[in-house]
């Protein structure tokens, strides 16, 4: 339903002492936002957890990386009910792929694994993050998928894309206002079920890449050593899984690997031999 117009929004270091100490700290942090804001970044990409973010959409990250665009990663949890591994050891594999991947920035909101909820709070956090970064478009989780809570940061995000741009909601980010700001579009990528792309990316030249960064999560994938339960993703047949459904999305447009995308909008195209076909 519609949300109350006029939220006060402040992330964890809001308050402003009046001590001088305290006054340069804040100058300080003044110019780190200014100076994040006229990065001019380009996407920002949101998913659940630390490996949600490698599995279904790096490729295009690494791609777009590539190209010169600035891309920032951002998890809604630290991912600690997963079944391998602890939240520990995943922020570290995290911090590598990230690396791998070339992002500026990752991020975490911190939200309870299991339990996020579409709550006035939550979104919260998301506009002062769209708000703060300023992307011109989000990558966020397609609206139908397996795990609740994927289903659930779908609709966080699709709630603060819209809400960010309110002129009369009202939010700060370490401790100064920030004014509304709205990216452009949100394309949706694939998990677990599928969906009839709206698009598809060329992502051959970057697939080596994505690969490394999903391998820098090594405690969640299969190695015959391990004495932790089994899931989905520690099969010996998971990773050729990922390479499979590229290589199918990739020979429906023609390319060696694709990665898929959702969109509710009409995609414009600015030149119709830009887009690529699948050849004879």
């Amino acid at each position: 339903g519609a949300k109350p117009l006029g939220w006060t929004m402040t992330s964890d270091h809001a308050s402003m002492p009046s001590d001088h100490a305290a006054d340069i700290d804040r100058h300080v942090r003044v110019y780190i936002t200014v100076f994040v804001a006229l990065m001019a970044l380009t996407i920002i990409t949101v998913a659940v957890s630390y490996l949600h973010l490698p599995v279904p959409v790096a490729v295009t990250v690494a791609l777009l990386v590539k190209q010169g665009y600035k891309v920032a990663l951002a998890d809604a949890t630290q991912g600690e009910l997963g079944t391998r591994g602890s939240k520990e050891i995943r922020s570290k594999e995290a911090d590598e792929a990230a690396n791998i991947l070339g992002v500026i920035t990752r991020r975490n909101l911190r939200l309870a694994d299991g339990q996020i909820d579409v709550s006035e709070r939550n979104i919260k956090k998301l506009i002062v993050l769209i708000r703060e970064l300023q992307p011109r478009l989000l990558l966020i989780p397609h609206s139908t998928e397996r795990h609740p809570d994927h289903v659930h940061t779908h609709q966080l995000c699709k709630e603060a894309w819209f809400y960010s741009g309110l002129s009369k909601i009202h939010s700060k980010h370490a401790g100064i206002p920030q004014r509304p700001f709205r990216p452009d579009i949100f394309f949706e990528f694939m998990q677990w079920y599928h969906f009839e792309p709206s698009f598809v990316v060329d992502v051959s030249d970057t697939f080596d890449t994505k690969m490394r960064a999903i391998r820098a999560h090594s405690s969640q994938f299969h190695n015959p050593k391990s004495k932790e339960p089994e899931t989905k993703l520690s099969t010996p047949e998971f990773l050729e899984r990922v390479e499979t459904e590229a290589r199918f999305y990739g020979h429906r447009i023609g390319a060696e690997y694709g990665e898929a995308f959702f969109c509710y909008a009409p995609v414009g195209v600015g030149n119709l031999f830009h887009i690529l076909t699948h050849k004879k």
